[in-house]
């Protein structure tokens, strides 16, 4: 029988009504390793292949034909938006099923919720904060609401292996088998992943199963690629005057950001585009200059803005013009529209400046070209170009080069980063042990350690690690010991598990809310006082009031362009194999057709001053009197662990920027003297622990405050330094 005629009625004749020709392959392998085996689901493949049917057709199936207990397919999503998205698709498929949806989150209805606590069937759709909700404060509710689930389908795989919520959301999953007794079988959804293998492990962390990760042939695309650039030209010359001051001139100015405006209005006229940015006050830059060329055009505004923190309301009131096949419109945006949420056909996708990993590249170039379409994605680039350059390497643009290395490796190789393990989740392993003894009341040391360490994502963490924390935790009143020996929430701890914020595991600043009036457009994270105008939703505002005890801004609208700044720090790491390729594209001579004439220039120009420098070859260049840039083309990781190895034997150096690919070193020798220190430091058996590191490094985590800095230089050291790929890269 073939998969088709295996499918419920009600998903033959919902395929029937929706005029569906075939299955696609993607589809057919899922139903398969339903129908056929046990085995948990791995569906990776590029957006709009039909990943979520093929995920919810065979499952459907096996729900209809033998009904659940209870809750029978739990569904999870990062975004209430991607929850809300597919609540919708699913209503339509399951029109006569007998199957109902549940949405539970922060801005779902009561009602329902209640309704589904008392009769627990269905699909529940669900975020891990939800859940871990769920999980504390309504223990004994989820025994019978998930009593007999029979699968866990996770949504965006790629997005929770990356994060400390992916950590949070597998020790949701385990803690909940304890509790039922059920192992559901778990799908993960995903367009971007490099290392399938380590996906399926994640996937099946905890569960004792096997993981099927079909991969079907999806057929040779044509994409549409174009890469452009524009110059501010600086070029600061001494003028004499009678006073003997150090006056200077500025010619060229912004020609170029100007030339860059005409060109994207022109670029996106009658085009449903999305433009993304690398920030928010990048986007709300570029939104606004488009409106004002728009004006001088007189174009109607079809110009939207869409990231963190612009208001919930106008972020669906964009999509939904975004679904609209009559609406052109023309949409800034950062991360926030990389996840799939339905936003119907585009025309384009633009990319200003360059993307910050390949794996986003993918996600971007994967928001265009659905239904048949040609994807296509255009760059563009604004460069700040000073005709008098003190340093030897200045004019070369790293991002520029970057670029054209994500798009080789992505389109030619297929390459995408592999996502790192969380070894040592310290500020997790906090978050998830006040978690179970809320839920759970007071527990002895040994029984709530034999819990909490059996959870897979802990795997790796010592029992004298958790001893540690634990006696930490009792020493700040996190924990409080009882006088039969148990454990309970302390003091202080009451303070954080009582609020709200504590169902989430990810850093959020303090916003303050900005209103127009009694509407909402968005949130700041610093107080604009009375009289100033900054920018946000794509509009000007002027702050009117400031109620600092409320935290809210009260605006009115005014014409102009203005700026506004959010204090988060832009992170970024690049992995070995994309500078190795950044190196490649430097020494070879290739033809790269997406380049426009003056990309082509410019990439001749930086390609000269980068082979001329000594920089491809060389370890060790020098750049003046005792400064040489040290080259080792390795990865940020490998980097800063060469950075650290050089600071404790004296030497001076730093990584120039944040996206650097080299180390900038101070040394009263030669070249060669510098060369000979390195290559030792590489030959070495270097122990990481005796690194100079700053009394308070460690990775970002939500909750490192309770965490002793021991463990947190620890986890620092052995989750994100890599001498070992340090070694094995620079031994070719």
């Amino acid at each position: 029988m073939d998969v088709f005629n295996r499918l419920a009625p009600f998903i033959q004749d919902f395929i029937y009504q929706n005029q569906w020709e075939e299955l696609r392959g993607i589809q057919v392998a899922a139903c398969e390793v339903i129908f056929d085996s046990d085995d948990n689901l791995l569906l990776s493949s590029g957006t709009a292949s039909g990943k979520t049917e093929a995920a919810f057709l065979p499952v459907l199936t096996q729900l209809y034909e033998k009904p659940s207990r209870s809750v029978g397919v739990l569904y999870i999503s990062p975004l209430k938006a991607l929850i809300n998205d597919q609540f919708k698709r699913l209503e339509q498929l399951l029109l006569d099923s007998h199957i109902p949806v549940c949405k539970w989150h922060g801005d779902a209805s009561v009602t329902k919720k209640n309704a589904l606590l008392k009769h627990p069937e269905g699909i529940l759709q669900i975020t891990p904060e939800s859940l871990e909700s769920l999980l504390t404060n309504k223990r004994g509710a989820c025994l019978q609401l998930f009593s007999d689930l029979r699968f866990v389908i996770i949504d965006e795989v790629h997005h929770f292996m990356r994060d400390a919520r992916g950590v949070q959301l597998l020790c949701l999953l385990e803690r909940l088998q304890k509790l039922t007794g059920v192992v559901p079988r778990r799908i993960g959804l995903s367009a971007t992943l490099g290392d399938l293998s380590f996906a399926q492990d994640w996937l099946n962390t905890g569960t004792g199963r096997a993981c099927a990760a079909p991969v079907t042939p999806e057929g040779k695309k044509r994409i549409r690629l174009h890469v452009e650039r524009f110059v501010n030209l600086h070029d600061k010359r001494d003028i004499e005057n009678n006073d003997d001051s150090d006056s200077l001139i500025g010619t060229g100015g912004d020609m170029g950001n100007r030339e860059h405006y005409e060109y994207l209005f022109r670029q996106t006229l009658d085009k449903k585009t999305i433009i993304f940015t690398n920030s928010r006050e990048e986007t709300e830059l570029v939104i606004a200059n488009l409106k004002e060329t728009a004006k001088q055009h007189k174009a109607p505004d079809v110009y939207r803005v869409h990231h963190g923190n612009v208001s919930a309301l106008i972020r669906e009131s964009t999509e939904d013009e975004m679904k609209s096949e009559d609406e052109k419109i023309v949409t800034g945006a950062t991360v926030t529209l990389e996840l799939g949420i339905d936003i119907g056909s585009l025309d384009q996708a633009i990319q200003v400046g360059a993307p910050i990993s390949v794996s986003s590249f993918a996600q971007r170039l994967g928001r265009c070209g659905r239904r048949g379409q040609i994807p296509q994605l255009l760059f563009t680039f604004v460069e700040d170009i000073r005709i008098h350059s003190a340093d030897t390497l200045g004019p070369i643009n790293w991002g520029f080069i970057r670029t054209i290395a994500i798009i080789e490796l992505y389109l030619k190789e297929h390459w995408i980063e592999p996502i790192y393990p969380h070894r040592h989740p310290y500020n997790l392993l906090y978050h998830q042990t006040m978690s179970y003894l809320k839920s759970s009341g007071e527990l002895s040391p040994a029984g709530l350690a034999q819990f909490i360490l059996s959870l897979g994502c802990f795997s790796q963490i010592s029992q004298s690690d958790y001893k540690q924390l634990l006696s930490h935790l009792l020493a700040i009143e996190q924990l409080q010991k009882t006088e039969r020996g148990g454990l309970i929430i302390g003091r202080e701890g009451e303070k954080i598990v009582n609020n709200h914020h504590f169902l989430t595991v990810f850093l959020t600043p303090e916003y303050l809310l900005v209103k127009d009036e009694n509407r909402t457009i968005g949130t700041v994270d610093k107080v604009y006082p009375v009289g100033t105008r900054f920018a946000l939703a794509g509009l000007t505002w002027e702050t009117v009031d400031v109620n600092v005890k409320s935290k809210v801004l009260f605006v009115k609208k005014v014409p102009g362009i203005s700026v506004v700044d959010w204090d988060v720090d832009f992170e970024m790491e690049l992995h070995t194999v994309l500078v190795r390729k950044m190196r490649s594209i430097l020494k070879t001579d290739v033809d790269y057709p997406y380049l426009s004439e003056r990309c082509r220039e410019r990439l001749i120009e930086i390609q000269y001053i980068a082979r001329n420098s000594g920089i491809l070859e060389n370890l060790v260049t020098p750049l003046s009197d005792q400064k040489y840039a040290v080259f080792p083309w390795v990865g940020t990781r490998q980097l800063l662990t060469l950075h650290y190895a050089l600071s404790q034997r004296k030497i001076k150096n730093k990584l120039p920027f944040i996206t650097s690919i080299y180390l900038e070193v101070y040394f009263a020798g030669t070249a060669e003297e510098l060369e000979e220190i390195i290559r030792d430091i590489i030959a070495s058996d270097l122990d990481l622990y005796t690194l100079p590191l700053p009394d308070k490094i460690q990775i970002k985590g939500k909750y490192n405050e309770f965490i002793p800095q021991s463990l947190l230089r620890k986890q620092f050291i052995e989750d994100f330094l890599d001498f070992d790929g340090l070694q094995l890269v620079n031994e070719k």
